[in-house]
């Protein structure tokens, strides 16, 4: 400034002047620029020293591709990338595996045409490489999205070999070895064949066109509808990377508590141009349908599924969508359920409405996707029954192209529940499971809540309905009922997404591992929920053990934890109303005595929980006979659905020998002290993990405890109301009285409306 003042002032001397300045003004600069090397440099060699975490936002998901240390059992020697380049799908596969490798190497693969030393990497197909063709490798039986992993030779130089029947099958083996890279896995000998068990591997985005996200606590929808159809985000590319990595191939869009503005032009012209983005990553797009956008946009009287004019609007709106998006998978409808329209208010069958949608579709290949989340506007003796009463006689009734999905038990997503008495009970029709991977009553997205381990328990459990091994996962992917299933019948899952516009898309860290796990047990129902958490810590945190394991042992727990402090021995449906956040055993009347939580624990003096033995509401008999005596047997009902099947004298005495409601305290104290445990072990890993996300993840561990102590102590003043009974030697008192609790309100909780 004063030299610039000295330019204004002397203007005789002003050339000279204003050149001396400007020599200093370039001085200040280089020795500004030297410093800004210098502490680049220095942070170089900061990132470079073993033990330093880099600080990380979570944008990279499980893709992260940081360096291999140089203690890794493994280090693959890849040299050189032999990968086709002449379709979409093959141009993001050598993308990504030069990303991933050059990243987690430190070296550039030379891009080569064939082979020409050791250490290739050769991907693709017998019809885009002439040198996987020379292998006459056994991929008949692959399918379109199955693949080979092999360590091979080729012109005599060693190489790995990604082959596969289509060019997603091929970009699917290319994840499987970044994946075995970043885990580091031995790249010896590789003999791997994958093929996926279920055929239609689904995100439904509960996401509104204003951007809403129905239960979602990530931010807004990823979907900007406003800048559609012409500016496309760079991260619905990122999105489709990560989905393609665990398998996903097919997402909805929008809510299945549906805007008919959906299916209009303007709204299509922008879904085609998501599609677009999708579509190299093997991904094809759904929507879900209204079912009376017949009449809201269609300008119809009804939308009565029998209507020879209403079956037509939908075969011209069907046309008209696959005239946009020719991969078009089809629609998705809830119906008849909480309010939304459906055909039961026309006199007909959820099967007459699936069929009509799905004949409107049959000529371009596409599905119907239609739930079976339904419950009457008269409340039922046990909603828990409903589905079941209303679907199984149409068995056998539904198009071949129609698939029905079913939650994976019968309420609604709780933290714990028994699986849907639908599994096994519907042999001439495709069933489709339905998990919740946004945590709507496990804590959001600030309890850690490791959900591998409930979507295992759920597919693990069997049905008996042919016998002892009957597992849902054998309903899932069509294998139980190969005989009497339609012939070509698809197979699938689907997950409620948890995504949102957060930068680390979830809301939380820990919650991506969500997604990851339902990807993952979605390709593949059988593979184990710890296995699973293994891959996901050490691609998202570390491959070292000392990090890996106490973040396993964490997550393993994890969503016990979750159950004990909120809904203990098989209690459910005690959260606050609507909004589903904190405790709320205390909620009655309103519209429907389904929506409040007294109809589900029916607590008194007497006892607690729900009878649906013989002897009460009769769902047990929902279930094949031998899980049916099971449960109505309160001797032998597992005890994490004991109040879930019988309503229990307070004095009743538990396995553990305490009773009732001894035990009950004790579950609800034992799922606070474990997230206590949860937070001494990831203050333990400081400086084992970047700085950024270890501190949002502690910050959020702590809330996790503050809010796990409240659910213990609303649970516990409130029920001691019924229970009349002194708390256990040893257990603390709740921290305020009963009112306290029952006058807290959220009217702006996340996620909700």
């Amino acid at each position: 400034m004063r030299a610039l003042h000295m330019v204004r002032a002397s203007r005789p001397y002003g050339d000279s002047v204003r050149q001396a300045a400007q020599r200093a003004q370039h001085a200040c600069i280089d020795r500004a620029r030297a410093l800004i090397a210098l502490l680049a440099l220095g942070l170089l060699v900061v990132l470079s020293m073993p033990g330093t975490a880099r600080a990380e936002d979570g944008y990279d998901l499980w893709l992260r591709y940081r360096p291999l240390a140089q203690a890794d059992a493994v280090r693959p020697h890849a040299t050189q990338l032999v990968a086709p380049e002449t379709t979409p799908t093959q141009s993001a596969t050598r993308a990504e595996l030069l990303r991933g490798l050059s990243g987690l190497l430190g070296t550039d693969l030379a891009v080569q045409p064939t082979a020409t030393a050791d250490g290739a990497i050769v991907v693709g197909t017998p019809a885009s490489s002439p040198a996987i063709a020379a292998l006459r490798l056994k991929t008949k039986d692959l399918g379109r999205e199955g693949y080979l992993i092999r360590s091979a030779r080729i012109d005599g130089h060693r190489a790995t070999v990604i082959a596969a029947n289509d060019d997603i099958g091929a970009l699917y083996g290319a994840f499987h070895l970044l994946r075995l890279v970043q885990t580091a896995q031995s790249l010896d000998a590789l003999d791997i064949r994958e093929v996926p068990r279920t055929q239609l591997r689904m995100l439904n985005h509960w996401d509104n066109l204003n951007r809403h996200v129905e239960r979602g606590y990530a931010g807004e929808s990823i979907w900007d509808w406003h800048k559609l159809p012409d500016y496309l985000s760079p991260r619905y590319t990122d999105y489709a990377r990560a989905n393609a990595s665990i398998g996903i191939n097919a997402t909805v869009l929008n809510n299945v508590n549906a805007s008919a503005q959906q299916l209009t032009p303007m709204y299509i012209e922008k879904a085609a141009a998501l599609a677009n983005v999708l579509r190299p990553y093997g991904i094809r797009v759904f929507l879900s349908a209204r079912f009376s956008a017949p009449v809201e946009i269609g300008g119809l009287k009804n939308a009565d599924p029998l209507d020879p004019a209403v079956k037509q609007w939908w075969k011209d709106k069907a046309d008209e969508i696959y005239k946009a998006i020719p991969d078009f998978g089809g629609f998705l409808v809830k119906a008849n359920s909480e309010g939304q329209p459906g055909p039961q208010d026309y006199g007909r069958t959820h099967a007459d409405g699936a069929n009509m949608m799905a004949d409107a579709v049959k000529p371009h290949g596409g599905k119907v996707i239609w739930r079976a989340f339904v419950y009457s506007h008269e409340t039922p003796d046990d909603r828990a029954k409903q589905a079941w009463n209303e679907f199984v006689p149409l068995d056998g009734k539904f198009r071949d192209n129609v698939m029905v999905q079913v939650k994976n038990g019968a309420i609604d997503f709780q933290p714990r529940e028994p699986f849907h008495p639908l599994f096994g009970a519907m042999p001439k029709t495709p069933l489709m499971m339905e998990f919740q991977i946004t945590k709507e009553y496990l804590g959001f997205a600030t309890h850690l809540a490791y959900l591998g381990p409930l979507f295992e328990e759920t597919l693990r459990a069997d049905t008996q309905v042919r016998g002892p091994g009957s597992t849902v996962a054998k309903v899932i992917d069509g294998s139980l009922h190969a005989g009497t299933l339609p012939k070509g019948a698809i197979t699938g899952m689907a997950g409620v997404a948890n995504i949102g516009s957060d930068r680390n898309w979830s809301g939380s860290h820990f919650d991506q591992a969500n997604w990851y796990a339902y990807g993952r047990l979605a390709w593949n129902p059988y593979l184990s929920s710890r296995d699973i958490a293994q891959e996901w810590a050490r691609m998202t945190f570390s491959s070292d053990d000392a990090v890996v394991q106490p973040i396993v042992g964490m997550m393993m727990g994890s969503r016990e934890a979750v159950v004990d402090y909120m809904t203990p021995l098989g209690l459910h449906h005690l959260m606050g109303r609507s909004h589903h956040y904190g405790p709320g055993p205390w909620v009655e009347g309103g519209p429907r005595a389904d929506w409040t939580s007294v109809y589900y624990h029916r607590a008194s003096k007497d006892g607690i929980g729900f009878d649906r033995t013989t002897h009460g509401s009769g769902a047990v008999s929902q279930y094949a006979p031998p899980v049916a005596a099971q449960f109505d047997d309160v001797k032998k009902t597992p005890e994490e659905f004991l109040l879930w099947f019988h309503h229990v004298p307070w004095d009743y005495t538990t396995k553990s020998g305490r009773p009732l409601w001894g035990e009950l305290v004790h579950r609800y104290s034992q799922g606070v002290d474990y997230v206590r445990g949860m937070r001494r072990t990831w203050d333990g890993l400081k400086g084992r993990v970047d700085d950024e996300r270890h501190a949002q993840v502690a910050t959020f561990l702590a809330i996790q405890e503050k809010e796990a102590q409240w659910w213990r102590d609303a649970s516990i003043a409130y029920f001691q109301t019924f229970a009349q009974r002194p708390l256990p030697e040893g257990e603390a008192p709740p921290a305020h009285a009963l009112d306290y609790y029952e006058s807290l309100e959220f009217p702006f909780a996340p996620g909700n409306g």
